[in-house]
């Protein structure tokens, strides 16, 4: 593994340990509904985390990524685990097969992500669950120095990924897929304290930003920094 990698999975580990993130997944644990032994994937599963927690409430859950280290990390933490490499949009399952679909931080990575949730309603049972969690890539609150610069910063980052705005067009998307009961929930994750700085530092890395990136970290410093990062949840049955 490359020492690239080992941060970037260093980092999600910090991430997922928090408190916040912690009380996200287990909300989409609930919307999700599933029963003992319900048959649920995990898209997007990364290093198994929640794939770990389900499995622990006794639902049978399968790990879905289309990225091979990750799920080489994942097999390499639960070596009993259901994990799989294949892609959101054409999933290893026969039609019907999924008591439940949850997808954390994944549509936004895609360019078309109606054609992930086309794909979430052939593998899902009627009656199945699906669940979506992500941020909305414009939609970051920093309080800043330079909020000029700030909000050039925070949208050059939003640029670089294929769906930004997938998060808030989380409702309609479910909506033009077919899926009934849809409803959305916010979610936002406070910082005050040097947590985030890795965060910032990824954001910084889109433009020349050393002055802006430098007073973020000097009101870590001083107990003054405040970042704000609403997630979108997004909840729904499948006819």
């Amino acid at each position: 593994m490359t020492g690239m990698s080992t941060d970037l999975i260093a980092r999600l580990d910090a991430a997922d340990a928090t408190p916040a993130a912690t009380r996200l997944r287990a909300r989409t644990y609930d919307l999700l509904r599933a029963a003992p032994g319900a048959l649920v994937a995990d898209i997007g599963c990364g290093a198994g985390r929640a794939v770990a927690e389900l499995t622990s409430q006794g639902v049978r859950a399968v790990g879905i990524d289309l990225d091979e280290r990750m799920i080489a990390v994942a097999r390499t933490r639960l070596p009993d685990a259901d994990l799989r490499v294949a892609d959101a949009r054409a999933l290893p399952f026969r039609a019907g097969e999924l008591a439940g679909y949850r997808a954390d931080k994944v549509l936004h990575s895609l360019a078309e992500p109606g054609f992930a949730l086309a794909e979430a309603r052939r593998v899902l049972a009627r009656g199945g669950r699906i669940v979506l969690c992500g941020q909305d890539w414009d939609t970051l609150v920093l309080d800043s120095s330079l909020p000029d610069l700030t909000r050039a910063i925070v949208h050059a980052r939003a640029d670089q990924v294929p769906s930004p705005r997938a998060a808030r067009q989380y409702r309609n998307l479910l909506l033009d897929a077919g899926f009934h009961d849809v409803a959305v929930e916010i979610h936002t994750a406070v910082f005050t304290d040097g947590a985030i700085l890795p965060m910032l530092a990824a954001l910084a890395e889109t433009r020349l930003a050393d002055d802006w990136l430098a007073d973020q970290r000097e009101r870590a410093r001083t107990g003054r920094l405040f970042a704000a990062v609403p997630f979108f949840l997004a909840s729904a049955t499948n006819p």
